[in-house]
């Protein structure tokens, strides 16, 4: 099985930590995997933007670069929503169904296709989970990563109200409309809040930097770790 590792661009530009903390999860089990160091962005920025001509220049290097492999990884629910569902609206090839196939979120892929519920981790901390938009709504990912914290040696998995409600990131919508952005944060840092718990975590770092921008612009203790993080933890 040839595996393909694909970091999203502001994983790799801002937190180099969740790529890390991805490939030591996929060492442990032994997966082969190569990482393209060619790659660049999912071109997901320049669509929301209504770029599409760019966007498509960088779809199409990114079917360029990955086409060759079994499956595709990432650890990113948003870029593999791209890449999924987005991917059509902009470009025909006869690559694209299969590129589509073969994408999948990094906890998709633990668990349906390598059949693992447990990574062996341990995190002593109460924590809590964020449904991303794209994971959940367009991917259709929600068991997936809750199987494998609930797996966590000493975690104790704490569900907020409302875990399927938007952050307000959004990429581009954050930008576009900064007061419903903030105001839909401002709900999502409350539900964490309640639940009690000391850290919430997602399969999408984007969420997880509008939660922690939000927290600490309002000097709240919330504490946020990408799903990666603590299933590396062993």
């Amino acid at each position: 099985m040839k595996i393909g590792l694909f970091i999203p661009c502001y994983i790799d530009q801002l937190y180099p930590e969740v790529g890390l903390a991805t490939v030591k999860i996929l060492k442990r089990f032994g997966i082969n995997f190569e990482y393209p160091i060619e790659q660049t962005c999912c071109g997901q920025p320049a669509f929301n933007t209504g770029y599409w001509k760019e966007a498509k220049i960088l779809a199409e290097k990114f079917i360029q670069i990955f086409s060759n492999f079994d499956y595709i990884v990432s650890p990113s629910g948003s870029c593999v929503s791209m890449i999924k569902i987005f991917y059509p609206k902009i470009i025909l090839t006869e690559d694209l169904q299969d590129i589509s196939k073969k994408s999948l979120e990094l906890t998709e892929f633990l668990v349906k296709v390598m059949n693992i519920d447990s990574t062996g981790a341990e995190f002593d901390h109460t924590v809590t989970y964020h449904d991303s938009c794209h994971a959940l709504r367009e991917l259709g990912i929600k068991t997936e990563p809750r199987i494998l914290l609930r797996n966590v040696k000493k975690l104790k998995l704490i569900e907020m109200e409302n875990p399927e409600d938007c952050c307000g990131f959004g990429g581009t919508f954050s930008v576009k409309f900064p007061e419903i952005s903030s105001d839909m944060a401002k709900y999502k840092v409350n539900y964490i809040l309640n639940s009690g718990a000391e850290f919430v975590t997602s399969t999408d770092q984007s969420c997880l930097m509008q939660i922690d921008s939000y927290a600490r612009k309002n000097n709240l203790n919330i504490k946020t770790i990408h799903i990666a993080q603590i299933l590396s933890n062993f």
